[in-house]
Parts: C-alpha cells; sequence; structure tokens
C-alpha cells in the first residue's frame, strides 16, 4: 500500500508537466492562493505604469465575493471594485483597506489592507511594450508568455482570465514554466484581458508582481479579398428634392487585418465624366464587426443644397484596401411631389384649413339656409300665429277672369294626408282642359284654404290699403307659419314681389321659425335675366331654399306628384 503511493507521488508530477496530449486537457494545479493569503490581512501588490491593472477579489466558501478597496491616508479619496480592470497609474499608489464583515475566510469584522505600488516602465528590468498584447489565430493554439519572464528565472506565475483563476476553466488549456498554453483558440471568447502573478521578495516582504496580457483572437494573419460593397447598387437612381440636403450612403465589408488599411471616399464625377472627379464633402466613417472575420465601414457623402446641376453629374463610391479597390456610381433623379405628401407637411395642412375656411365664409349663408329649412321645424301651435301660411304671387293676365268663376265649400280645418291627396286632384276632375288652363294660383289658393283648411294671408285681401305697405308686409310674414313664393318669370320682375321673397329670407336668417317653399311655374325661372338684377341674398337663397315644380302640361301624373309634395311641405298642427 505504501509502495503504492509513493510510486503515484513520482507519476503524478510528470504527467502534469505534459499539456494538450491528444487533444486533453492536462492542467498544472497551482499551489498557493487564488486571492489573499488565509493567514494575511496585509496584501503587497505591484503594478507597471500604464498597463491594465484589477484589484483582487476575496474567495469564500459559498464563492467570490465582491469587493471595494478604498484608499486610506492620502490627500483624494479613491477606490476600486475587484475585478475591474483599469489603466494603473502612479498616483494609485497606496494602501487600500477592504471591510469584509462576517463574509470573508478572516473573523467577524476585520480589516483586510492592500498595498499598492505603481512602478514607472523605466524601472523595470527588460521592459518590452509589445509584450503586454498579444493576437492568437482562431481555431488554431497559442501561447501566452507573461511579459518579464525571459528576464527572471522565478517560474512560479499563477495565471488568471479576468478575476477568475485559469484553473477553474472548463477548457483545453494549461500552464508550464510561466508560459499560459490554449489547446484551441476560440474567437471572441478567448479575447481577453490575461493576469500573471508571480511572488518577488523585497526586503523580507513578498509583493505579488501583477501583469496584464491583452489577448485579441484574430481569423488570419494576412489580408485575403478586396473590399464588397454592399450598398448601394452600381448604376441606381437616388430620388432628391431640390433645394433640400441630400446623404449618400456607402457601406462596405473589408476582411479582417490587424492593422485597418480600408478606406472609402465619395467622388462626383462632373458631367458623367469619371476622369474629372471632385471629393465630396464626407461625414466621420462609422465602423463596426458583426462577425470575426471581417468589418464593416459606413460612410456617407453629403450634398448641402441640391440643385439642377447636380442631376447633371454621377456620384461614385471608391473602397479599398492592401490588396485591391471596388467602386459603384449612382445617379440622382428629381423627386416627383405628390399631393399626398404635400397633405402631410404643416403649411399644406394650414393651407387646406385656410382653403376650407374661405369655401365656408363664402357659403356661411347658403348653409345657414339649408339648415333652418330641414332641421328646425316640426308641429306648430295654430294659435301662436295669425296665418298658417302667406302666399305671394304675381296675378297672370288671366288669372282675376278665371278666379272669379272658381267656387268651392269650404271645410273647418286640415285633412289627414288620404283626404288631401284625394281633394287635391278633385280641381283636376272636372275637365282636362280647363285645368290645363287654371293658372296656378288660382289653384293654389283654392285647394289651400277651401280644401285643406289652412289660414291663408293674401296681399289683396288681408293688407289693408293706404297703410305703410313694408311693414304691413314684414308683420305678416313674421305673423305666418309658413311662406309660399309662386316663382315665375312675372314674379322675378314684379319689385313687391320680390321684396316679399327677400322679406321672407330675412326673417328665415333672425331665427324665426318661418318655413320657406318655391313653386317654380317654369323650370328656368331661376336662370332668367332680370332687370334691374335680383338682390344677391335672393340670388344666393334661390339656389338653396326647397322648391317644388308645377308642370301644367302634365295633368295626370305630374300634378298627382306634386300636390301630394305639397302636401307634405306644409306645416302640421299639434
Amino acid at each position: 500500500m505504501q509502495t503504492g503511493h509513493i510510486l503515484f507521488s513520482f507519476i503524478f508530477p510528470i504527467v502534469l508537466d505534459g499539456c494538450c496530449v491528444g487533444g486533453h486537457e492536462k492542467k498544472l494545479t497551482a499551489t498557493g492562493l487564488t486571492g489573499l493569503q488565509q493567514d494575511a490581512t496585509h496584501q503587497h501588490y505591484r503594478a507597471v505604469e500604464g498597463e491594465s491593472f484589477m484589484m483582487p477579489c476575496l474567495k469564500s466558501v459559498s464563492g467570490h465575493i465582491t469587493e471595494v478597496w478604498s484608499r486610506t491616508g492620502g490627500s483624494e479619496s479613491l477606490s476600486f471594485d475587484c475585478g475591474k480592470v483599469f489603466p494603473a497609474e502612479v498616483e494609485h499608489s497606496g494602501k487600500y483597506r477592504c471591510l469584509t464583515g462576517n463574509r470573508s475566510l478572516l473573523s467577524s469584522g476585520n480589516e483586510l489592507f492592500l498595498h499598492l505600488r505603481v512602478v514607472e516602465e523605466t524601472s523595470v528590468g527588460c521592459f518590452q511594450p509589445k509584450e503586454s498584447s498579444l493576437e492568437l489565430l482562431n481555431g488554431a493554439g497559442g501561447d501566452i508568455p507573461c511579459p518579464g519572464r525571459n528576464c527572471s528565472n522565478n517560474t512560479d506565475v499563477r495565471w488568471y482570465k479576468g478575476n477568475i483563476p485559469v484553473s477553474e476553466l472548463s477548457r483545453d488549456i494549461c500552464e508550464k514554466n510561466g508560459l499560459l498554453r490554449l489547446c484551441e483558440v476560440k474567437g471572441k471568447y478567448d479575447t481577453s484581458v490575461y493576469f500573471c502573478d508571480r511572488p518577488v521578495m523585497e526586503q523580507g516582504v513578498t509583493w505579488t508582481f501583477r501583469r496584464a496580457v491583452k489577448v485579441k483572437v484574430v481569423p488570419h494573419k494576412t489580408i485575403s479579398d478586396p473590399p464588397r460593397i454592399a450598398y448601394p447598387a452600381d448604376n441606381k437612381t437616388e430620388e432628391v428634392e431640390l433645394g433640400r440636403s441630400h446623404t449618400l450612403t456607402c457601406k462596405v465589408f473589408f476582411p479582417y487585418e490587424s492593422k485597418s488599411s480600408g478606406e472609402v471616399h465619395w467622388y462626383m464625377n462632373n458631367g458623367g465624366n469619371k476622369d474629372n472627379m471632385t471629393l465630396l464633402e464626407m461625414k466621420k466613417p462609422q465602423q463596426g464587426s458583426d462577425i470575426l472575420e471581417e468589418y464593416w465601414i459606413v460612410q456617407d457623402g453629403f450634398i448641402d443644397k441640391v440643385t439642377p446641376q447636380h442631376l447633371e453629374h454621377t456620384y461614385t463610391c471608391i473602397a479599398s484596401n492592401a490588396l485591391g479597390k471596388c467602386n459603384v456610381t449612382i445617379r440622382l433623379n428629381q423627386k416627383q411631389v405628390k399631393w399626398a405628401s404635400l397633405v402631410g407637411s404643416p403649411i399644406a395642412s394650414l393651407l387646406l384649413v385656410v382653403v376650407v375656411g374661405v369655401i365656408l365664409h363664402m357659403k356661411w349663408l347658403e348653409l345657414q339656409i339649408i339648415y333652418r329649412c330641414h332641421f328646425l321645424h316640426g308641429t306648430h301651435d295654430r294659435d301662436e300665429k295669425r296665418f298658417d301660411v302667406f302666399l305671394s304671387y304675381v296675378w297672370s293676365p288671366t288669372s282675376a277672369e278665371i278666379e272669379g268663376g272658381w267656387t268651392r265649400s269650404s271645410r273647418s280645418g286640415p285633412v289627414t294626408d288620404e283626404e288631401a291627396c284625394q281633394f287635391s286632384m278633385d280641381p283636376l276632375n272636372t275637365e282636362e282642359d280647363e285645368a290645363t288652363q287654371t293658372p296656378l294660383e288660382v289653384l293654389l289658393r283654392q285647394v289651400l284654404e277651401e280644401q285643406w283648411g289652412y289660414r291663408l294671408c293674401l296681399l289683396e285681401r288681408d293688407i289693408l290699403p293706404g297703410g305703410a305697405y313694408t311693414n304691413d308686409v314684414v308683420l305678416a310674414i313674421q305673423g305666418s307659419h309658413m311662406l309660399i313664393c309662386l316663382l315665375s318669370a312675372d314674379y322675378l320682375c314684379n319689385t313687391d314681389g320680390v321684396f316679399v321673397l327677400e322679406s321672407g329670407v330675412q326673417a328665415l336668417l333672425q331665427k324665426s321659425a318661418l318655413k320657406l317653399l318655391i313653386i317654380r311655374t317654369c323650370r328656368n325661372s331661376a336662370s332668367i335675366i332680370q332687370d334691374p338684377p335680383l338682390p344677391p341674398l335672393v340670388q344666393r337663397a334661390l339656389k338653396v331654399l326647397p322648391s317644388l315644380n308645377w308642370t301644367s302640361d302634365k295633368p295626370d301624373r305630374g300634378s298627382s306628384r306634386f300636390w301630394r309634395s305639397l302636401r307634405k311641405a306644409m306645416p302640421r298642427s299639434e
């Protein structure tokens, strides 16, 4: 049994010295501590000015703990989080304290102290700045040397990736003679800052000399391809607006290279001639990388104000690197402004509002008449006003003769719609020839008053002579529920008739509960040219006032429709 232990103790170190054998991990588990020693409350660290540095993190039984190291003494307060990388400066030198409470490996309430000394580069023997950065080829194996390892025989080195000991990383990796070997470099995973700690004895004090190596993983060491323009496409046409600025955008992909040589420029080809090129004004390029194997550059060219001359030129984006160049050429075309886009602009919207306002102002009178004629009337109280209907007409030459021979029995009041329809046909049932020759003012007067029982106001009968004519007419209109005007050529030429119509429109606009109906005895009566011309108020009102057409040449169906429509338009009593 003891012999087995002795053999194992000799064989085990030999196995650990192997590295990346057969693609499997062979780790050298470093003796020593991953953070502060358990029996010490004071630690001493040394760093090089300008190199990356990280305050150590303690490790407890429950895992890693984040602490804040605060400097004690000194003129300025200074603190650093453990695990945070920062460039070391000489001014950072000093004594730092960390309160651990009951979370540390030490007894509850103990304080830990760290002495940091940042030395200048010139004080470090055989200092080589290139050792602080390293490029490794993706997919291959790689070695990370500890800076300054060749200047010392001390091979006791502890490696960290960030604040994690490499011995805790689950991957093919090993340490040997102060050298960290990655069996297979894995892209962005291995791109990080690695720290190597070496113990240095000075005047009986053990200092941990921490050096940093920035590792960058690259897909290849040499450039492989020329650039590739992703946007715009060659011979593309871009739409522009004259008088406005325009931006030309060019996006180019370059293969990875250690020192970027990629350049992108916009040129204006005067008159489309590529031999006569002018460099355009350009913005600061944007650069980025989506995958390890390539990076992209976006370069914008800028035209401050597009003029017609710009439409005559072509524009070329040229991209180049150390291996070659490529280019695309585009043209500019004037954008056709659509009405839809104008409506969306503030100026067009304001213009639309102004136009609508002007139209409403011009048509406001007509709108008021339409509203009052169609929406403000219902049933009425017969006792409220003196007359039901003010009937306005102008006698035709034969009206007086026929009117004298027409008699009809009166009825005591308004009849039903069915009776009205039957009664309204009576004047036409006498004789067709007689009805055709009977003027409408005679028929209408008899039907409204004697058959339908409405109280009519007639100028020749109910307006007493010798009074103030205009006042009497206005009062009579205001005292009626409805005004009916028989519109004919004679009526429009009669000043008294026009005055009645104008007074009725004014009464309607003055919020009077008045219905107004126009009966046109000929279809062209509204378009007759009058001398003198009709008042503007009457001209505009005639366009929108409710109206009925009387056609005496078709007494059967035409008259029937007329009398039915008239009955529906008459005021209804409660």
